[in-house]
């Protein structure tokens, strides 16, 4: 029994192909599920209007990427990103940042069909980009990046010493800190104490 498929059947086929099935399998799964009917000759016709028509419009669409592709190749980005003392750039350049400076020289093209590895350092890359199945573009950019200067301090240089130097110098006992004591007593004289005998 010839089957025209209605959607791909793993195992099967594909869309619009046509296959020979057992009938029990065709009229029992197949066609009550709606993943296939019956090839008559004017299924058949039907079928080749289809694809005819199908490709005319994939046609056109492979017309259209191509000519986007051309342009693509054409352009040119470049990114200037901070960077760390090191070289290595805060962040990445990705697909997100290449479609945004895409999209400010007109062409809209969705990140995700944007393959680029994340770009951490200064360099020349390129991102390619898939417009059709048999259609992709290179779009090449460079990337240079702006050292961040480490901050420096003036101070005044400290005269190291060595560590004996030091231990010599300091001295071993400290003398007893003389506590404060009031003025009034300070000033009046002592008096004995009289015990008596």
């Amino acid at each position: 029994m010839e089957i025209i498929l209605k959607e791909d059947v793993i195992g099967l086929g594909y869309k619009n192909d046509i296959v020979n099935v057992k009938a029990g399998y065709g009229r029992n799964y197949l066609i009550p599920t709606g993943k296939g009917v019956i090839a008559s000759e004017s299924a058949k016709k039907v079928l080749a209007e289809e694809l005819k028509q199908k490709a005319v419009k994939l046609a056109k669409i492979k017309a259209e990427a191509e000519a986007l592709a051309e342009k693509l190749n054409a352009a040119s980005l470049s990114f200037n990103a901070k960077a760390s003392s090191t070289g290595v750039i805060y962040g990445s350049i990705g697909s997100l940042q290449i479609a945004e400076e895409l999209q400010k020289l007109g062409f809209d093209i969705d990140r995700k069909l944007i393959a680029v590895k994340d770009v951490k350092t200064a360099g020349e890359y390129v991102a390619v980009v898939k417009l059709h199945k048999e259609v992709t573009a290179q779009v090449p950019f460079t990337v240079t990046v702006e050292m961040d200067k480490p901050e420096v301090t003036e101070e005044a240089p400290e005269e190291k010493k060595p560590r004996k130097a030091r231990r010599e110098e300091t001295p071993e006992e400290e003398a007893p800190v003389a506590e404060e004591v009031p003025a009034e007593e300070a000033e009046a004289p002592a008096v004995e104490e009289k015990t008596e005998e």
